[in-house]
Parts: C-alpha cells; sequence; structure tokens
C-alpha cells in the first residue's frame, strides 16, 4: 500500500539497512496460537514469539527451515525479550512514560522503508509476512511505540552511571582480544535529486483517475476497477481493500477525506504524496474506518529523468566552482530524512556499504576527506556524496581511541547494571512460562 506516511525513493539513513529477507510464505503460515507465558496479567502467545523470531532471522540471515536449531534457539531468546519487555512496560506505565507520536511515526518510516527495500516491495513483504502491509504496518507502529517508551525508561534509570579511569583500563585489559580492531570505514553526507514527474506526467494521471471515477459512478464495480487500474500493490488486487484502520495510519490529506465519507459514499479525486486517489468508505466502527481506494501514480519520464541528472550535474559544479555543501543541502536536497541533520548519512564500514549501496563504494574511491564524488545514481535518485573522513583498518590502542574504549567500557557496565536492575523488577512482578517453545 503507498498511502502510508512513508515514500518509495526515500533515501533513508544506510545504518538501517540490515533486514535481508529469508523466509517463505510456507514458513510464515506456520504460526500458532497458545499461551506460552503470562507476564503479571498479559499473555505472551506463541504468534508473538514466531514473528519476533522471524524478523531476528531475517535480521541475522537465518533461514528457519534449513536452520531449524539456530531457529529454534532465536524463539527461545524472543520469550525472554517478549517477558523482559513487559516487566519494563509494567515499569513505564507505573512512571507514566509515554512516547511522543512524531517520534513513532519518524522510525516507522525508517523500518517500513528499511524492510520494503530489502524484501522488493510491498507485495513482497505481504507474502513473506503471511499479513496485510496495513497490519505489518500497525504491528511495527505498535512495537516501535512500546520498544521507545522502554528505552525512555532504561535511560532514565541509567542516566547517571558513569565509568572511572581505572574501570576503562580495566575493562580494556579484560576485554582487548574480543574488541577487536577498527574495520576500514567512511563518515559520509550527501546531497539528492530525485526525478520528479512532470506537469504532462501529473495531467495524464488526472485524467486517467477521474475517467476512472466517472466509470464509478455510472455503476461500475469499484472493486474490480481497482483490480485492473489501480497502482497500489498493496490493496490492487484486494479490490484496493485497505481493512479497517485508526487515524494517523494514513497520510494528512487522504485521512482528512475519508474520515469525513459516510459508508458507501465514494470521495472527489484526493491528491497525495503517492498520487491521485478515488477512496470509498465501506464501514465506520467508533474511530476506525474500512476503506478502498484507487490511486494513479504520476510517472517520470524519460524527460523528467534526465532534468533530475542535469540538476545533479549542475550542482557539482557550483560545489566544484567553491559553493557551500551545507547550504547546498539545505536548497536542493530532497532526502527529507538527512536534511535537518545537514545531510550526514552517518558512518558505515566499507565492507557494510558494499552490502547495501555499492554503488557508493565505487564513486568515493579516490575521493579525499572533505572532498565530493562524481554523481552517482542509485535506485533513489541522483547524489552527490561528501567524504567527512575516512579510517583505516587497525588495532585499537588507550592512547589513541581513549573516547571509544570509554563508550565501550560504559556501556559493559550499563548492560550489567541494566541486568541486575532488571532482575529485581522481575521479582516484584508474575511471571509463569506455561509452555515450552516447540521445534
Amino acid at each position: 500500500m503507498r498511502i502510508q506516511k512513508f515514500a518509495h525513493g526515500r533515501m533513508m539513513v544506510l545504518a538501517a539497512l540490515i533486514i535481508f529477507c529469508t523466509l517463505t510464505p510456507a514458513v510464515s503460515q506456520q504460526i500458532l496460537d497458545r499461551i506460552v507465558a503470562v507476564v503479571d496479567d498479559d499473555a505472551i502467545l506463541e504468534s508473538e514469539i514466531v514473528q519476533d523470531a522471524y524478523l531476528r532471522a531475517m535480521q541475522l540471515r537465518i533461514d528457519p527451515i534449513k536452520q531449524q536449531e539456530e531457529f529454534q534457539k532465536l524463539k527461545e531468546s524472543s520469550l525472554e525479550s517478549l517477558i523482559n519487555q513487559k516487566v519494563l512496560l509494567i515499569q513505564a506505565d507505573k512512571d507514566t512514560v509515554k512516547a511522543e507520536q512524531r517520534n513513532v511515526d519518524s522510525y516507522l518510516e525508517q523500518q517500513m522503508q528499511s524492510v520494503l527495500q530489502q524484501v522488493g516491495g510491498e507485495e513482497k513483504l505481504e507474502e513473506q509476512m503471511g499479513s496485510s502491509i496495513t497490519k505489518i504496518r500497525r504491528t511495527y507502529r505498535e512495537q516501535i511505540e512500546k520498544n521507545l517508551r522502554i528505552q525512555m525508561v532504561q535511560n532514565a534509570k541509567m542516566a547517571n552511571i558513569k565509568v572511572s579511569r581505572r574501570e576503562v583500563e580495566a575493562f580494556f585489559k579484560d576485554k582487548k582480544d574480543s574488541v577487536g580492531t577498527i574495520q576500514e570505514s567512511v563518515d559520509i553526507s550527501h546531497i539528492l535529486i530525485q526525478p520528479k514527474a512532470g506537469e504532462e506526467a501529473r495531467k495524464l494521471a488526472l485524467e486517467k483517475i477521474k475517467s476512472i471515477r466517472e466509470r464509478i459512478v455510472k455503476g461500475e464495480d469499484f472493486a474490480q476497477l481497482a483490480r485492473d487500474n489501480s497502482e497500489d500493490p498493496g490493496s490492487a488486487a484486494r479490490g484496493g481493500d485497505l481493512g479497517f484502520m485508526s487515524r494517523g495510519d494514513f497520510v494528512r490529506e487522504f485521512e482528512e477525506t475519508a474520515f469525513n465519507l459516510q459508508p458507501g459514499e465514494l470521495s472527489d479525486v484526493v491528491e497525495t504524496q503517492f498520487g491521485f486517489h478515488i477512496i470509498r468508505l465501506a464501514e465506520r466502527r467508533g474511530e476506525k474506518i474500512h476503506a478502498q481506494h484507487i490511486l494513479i501514480i504520476p510517472k517520470p519520464s524519460h524527460a523528467d529523468e534526465v532534468a533530475a541528472a542535469d540538476k545533479i550535474k549542475s550542482i557539482y559544479n557550483e560545489l566544484k566552482g567553491g559553493a557551500d555543501f551545507l547550504a547546498m543541502v539545505d536548497k536542493y536536497s530532497m532526502d527529507q530524512s538527512t536534511k535537518n541533520r545537514q545531510g550526514h548519512l552517518g558512518i558505515f564500514e566499507i565492507d557494510q556499504l558494499r552490502e547495501t549501496a555499492k554503488e557508493f563504494v565505487y564513486a568515493l574511491k579516490d575521493v579525499q576527506v572533505g572532498g565530493y564524488s562524481e554523481p552517482v545514481h542509485t535506485q533513489y535518485g541522483f547524489h552527490i556524496l561528501r567524504l567527512n573522513a575516512r579510517e583505516e583498518p587497525r588495532e585499537l590502542s588507550l592512547d589513541k581511541d581513549w573516547t571509544r574504549i570509554e563508550k565501550m567500557a560504559l556501556d559493559y557496565k550499563t548492560q550489567r547494571e541494566f541486568k541486575k536492575w532488571l532482575d529485581e523488577l522481575k521479582e516484584n512482578v508474575y511471571i509463569e512460562i506455561k509452555e515450552s517453545i516447540g521445534s
């Protein structure tokens, strides 16, 4: 489905692009429903555990069928994790901790974009997970909100933990063999220009959606027209059916129209960032609505692609002529997820980039620190990369890497203190394991 608050073409922070799908449709259907554990008065179902284990398997590239022993361990770990989450959520309720919705929305966009890129689109994600994109999105949203509340509780408790110089030195001496080496890495920022559908493409899409609406008004079946014409791959095959949705699940323009319709009523043409829609309200239950829609997307033409390529070349020439990179990010970049960070994508190991954005590795090959790459084309659009820093592989040392090792020591101490505190919380919460996690 393409009406939700994420854009297929938006360039996300590459650090999030680590989810690779190894599941099959058969696996995703083998989710049972039985109570495995109870925390306080809240049940943990087998389906929750298995779904969580699937997501972990996707991240770790574990095939649940071929690597059943590893997948079993993931399920056991997922059960423990879900118990811990519920214990911490109980504490969050006691402390009246709430997550800010704008943060939930931001993380949801990143999560969905990352997953969709890795599995190859919404239809494939629905097939892999055995669920509609609407339900997957709702599940992610609920989990993200819980995770943010848990993180807030955790941060508040652990905020005052410090490490002394002696503790850092002792940590490095004890853990030196396991800390490893610093891998070759780059710190990069970028400017992104995406091809945008021109006025002619927009006009053609608008004419098409208007003609479809006229056919519906004259009596043709909405669902069949959606199957034949809608360009929303997540709902077209279901006759445009979006299922039941709540406020906040849609982009603003879509939501304002859909929630103002009466059951059976057809909307006028609605334009959103994804294209042109016709919406039909099937049913309303309290604050939830059951809607159908047809989406027609204005498609960038070859001329639009050429215009985007010419634009990035023009920006590159301005940079070579001395233009300020940060000013150019602010003026031109179409990556909203990094624009407020002055185009900063992050620090990435070269091996990581080879898996997630190999075009970037080639583009940065001969770039000096502080310099810019020539324009590079990826599935997201056209980029110019700035190399902020490059680090060669080497052994860690206290002299050169004190700050980094200090953070490692602090993280290690924080994890120990957190586990101790979590164990104390569990002593005051009813926890019962009712069933073992079967293979």
